[in-house]
């Protein structure tokens, strides 16, 4: 019972740091959240982040996409049909790209001198996940990794995500860590500006190099899954950050979440299911797994 109580009183306390006077943290009942890891979500229309049990700063994988790619919007504002600035790869990315290859990241091949527009940058960066592009999304944005970096732990500390460190712009560093709750902040943010969720809502793009790409996202458009952006490796585990709208109480209700952690064999799957069981038991439905539609990546590095 005291044991019960104190880790009650735990959460509680991490859930009042965690909070800010225009977006309070409140928790509810624990048949929402799914049985492993951590979560947490926002409904449409309401301003309080509801926290599930066990947040902790935890290894939050390629989630940490969501700031790169929201503060390269910030810096670099797009309108819907434009495609941006060109951003030129040279023979040091090529030799990073090379880098992280042998390391086995998720990545997309690139040419030196290959052109990419800022558009396209983005795609890269947040359908296939590609670590070698947010690398150098950050020097084109900060004219370099540390100054990029100190930007998303700026930004982050603005937004009151206080139980996050980004080390990393892609998330591939197990020192990136952060907890479900600070998460839908950053994602929340991401999803207002127009470009960012049109992004994560495509199914695949063409790259010059690399071809078709495709959104490691396999629910979109099913459940009313609308995006946002997966994560794996073995120390984050399946992590998948998210927005759906459903129908609660009659009226078309948007659920913007966050799950980490998720353990299985396929961690992008594991959470892919998570999530949309949660969302599932949020709107009032029965649970449901669901398969992926497309392979998944293996589990592995960042996804």
């Amino acid at each position: 019972m005291v044991v019960a109580a104190i880790t009650v009183l735990g959460h509680q306390l991490l859930a009042s740091s965690s909070s800010t006077a225009a977006s309070p943290v409140e928790a509810v009942p624990s048949t929402v959240w799914p049985a492993y890891g951590q979560a947490a979500f926002v409904q449409g229309g309401q301003s309080q982040v509801r926290v599930g049990p066990g947040q902790y700063a935890a290894p939050i994988a390629s989630v940490a996409k969501v700031m790169t790619a929201y503060l390269v919007l910030l810096d670099h504002p797009l309108r819907a049909g434009q495609g941006g600035p060109m951003i030129t790869l040279t023979d040091a990315d090529v030799a990073d790209t090379d880098r992280r290859r042998r390391q086995q990241e998720s990545l997309v091949p690139i040419t030196a001198g290959e052109q990419l527009t800022e558009l396209q940058a983005l795609q890269a960066l947040l359908l296939p996940s590609a670590n070698n592009i947010a690398a150098v999304l950050a020097r084109w944005d900060a004219g370099s990794m540390d100054r990029f970096v100190a930007r998303m732990n700026a930004t982050a500390r603005s937004l009151g995500m206080t139980h996050t460190r980004y080390t990393d712009p892609s998330g591939y560093d197990d020192a990136t860590v952060s907890t479900a709750a600070d998460q839908v902040r950053i994602v929340d943010r991401a999803m207002r500006l127009p470009v960012f969720a049109s992004i994560v809502a495509t199914p695949s793009a063409t790259l010059p190099v690399a071809g078709t790409v495709h959104n490691t996202n396999t629910v979109l458009g099913h459940d009313g899954f609308v995006g946002v952006k997966t994560g794996s490796d073995d120390a984050a585990g399946g992590c998948f950050a998210f927005r759906a709208v459903r129908w609660i109480d009659g009226r078309r209700t948007t659920i913007t979440g966050v799950v980490l952690g998720q353990p299985g064999h396929n961690q992008i799957a594991a959470g892919l299911a998570a999530a949309d069981a949660m969302v599932d038991r949020i709107a009032g439905h029965s649970p449901s797994v669901r398969r992926p539609r497309r392979p998944s990546r293996p589990a592995g590095r960042p996804g």
